[in-house]
């Protein structure tokens, strides 16, 4: 399964082949691990990196439930999904994104910028859509108190647990893929520091059991970037498309207004006000304090953050837009008058000739032969 076309081969173990073919490499990993499926010896350990583990299964009204807690072996299950997120960066970039950049001839800038949002945008639409199916099957949305009530919420079901698993494989597959897309030097900090921070909030979520909070602010999150990467990507195709940006704007906000919200409604009040107040690490209780502080500056950080970044971001399209129609206006007042014809007598209006002082000049008699 070759993800790249080999225009040059290079030597074994070089920076260029491991660059050409991770795909390849990965994919032989992935292949390797489910060829230990067929055998009775090596599935118990195939199973770990396949399937979510830590599984208990309880009897209820409605027959047995499976739910799921979080332990050590969810490494090997997100290295897994690691994988499979690196073949699925491949298979986007190579049919999907290369051909449409064939077609737009953008320079090396925008080809870098139409890439990354390309690649977010595919998994934000899938991420919000696969958030919002949760949100409704688990009745979330439907009862708001369900977000802080009954905590810990330590036994998660099976699709919210995976959910979980293949966020964080995704975000730790896009720190090498800085190095296999050979993204410049000028945007890695800035990818750097939305990575991280998808990762100590998806992680935070995941380990402090406020998995529910943490649907519903990835939804909101997802929905609002979606909109910002379709918008650039219609940028890059057409330049004349900026309306949509005016619309992401509003949902950036709303985005930012509504986490604000959420997280003090479900943290700072409903949790302060739960009977499971206290430290139980075998419980998996973390409502203390210290720790519902600490949780709620992180997010007012961020959100202040990335406002004060949007803020900025606005201005300077403003002032952009202010000198582009200020040069305009220069433009068209320095436009030159349109000169009058002149000759030797006088100059010509309306097709009649003039002389210098306003009269008409004498015609010249001719002299009789």
């Amino acid at each position: 399964m070759a993800f790249r076309r080999r225009n040059k081969s290079y030597p074994f173990f070089s920076q260029e082949f491991l660059i050409q073919n991770h795909a390849d490499i990965v994919f032989s990993l992935v292949i390797f691990i489910l060829i230990g499926l067929m055998f009775e010896a090596t599935a118990k350990t195939a199973i770990l990196f396949i399937q979510p583990q830590y599984n208990i299964t309880t009897l209820s009204l409605e027959g047995e439930v499976t739910t799921y807690h979080y332990g050590w072996k969810d490494c090997a299950t997100i290295l897994f999904y690691f994988f499979i997120a690196i073949i699925l960066h491949a298979v986007v970039q190579e049919y999907l994104l290369d051909k449409v950049n064939r077609r737009l001839h953008l320079s090396k800038s925008k080809n870098t910028k139409f890439n990354e949002s390309g690649q977010l945008g595919v998994f934000h639409l899938v991420s919000s859509v696969w958030s919002f199916y949760i949100l409704i099957t688990e009745g979330y949305l439907l009862h708001p108190s369900s977000l802080w009530e009954n905590y810990p919420h330590s036994h998660l079901r099976f699709q919210v647990k995976f959910f979980y698993l293949t966020q964080l494989a995704y975000w730790l597959h896009a720190l090498p893929e800085l190095y296999f897309q050979k993204v410049r030097k000028e945007e890695i900090p800035r990818q750097l520091q939305y990575i991280c921070l998808y990762l100590l909030h998806i992680s935070a979520a995941y380990l402090l059991n406020l998995s529910r909070v943490g649907l519903v602010l990835l939804f909101l999150q997802y929905v609002s970037e979606l909109g910002f990467h379709i918008a650039r990507l219609l940028y890059f195709t057409d330049e004349n498309h900026q309306k949509m940006f005016d619309l992401w704007a509003v949902s950036f906000v709303f985005t930012r207004m509504a986490t604000l919200t959420l997280m003090f409604l479900a943290v700072g009040f409903g949790l302060a006000r739960s009977e499971n107040q206290g430290l139980d690490l075998d419980m998996g209780n973390f409502n203390t304090v210290l720790i519902r502080m600490t949780v709620l500056l992180v997010v007012c950080l961020t959100q202040s953050w990335l406002l004060w970044k949007f803020i900025r971001f606005q201005l300077r399209r403003w002032r952009e837009f202010r000198h582009e129609q200020a040069v305009r206006k220069k433009a068209t007042t320095k436009q030159p008058l349109r000169q009058l014809k002149r000759d030797a007598l006088g100059h010509h209006e309306n097709g009649v000739l003039k002389a210098e002082n306003g009269v008409s000049p004498r015609t010249k008699k001719l002299k009789s032969p």
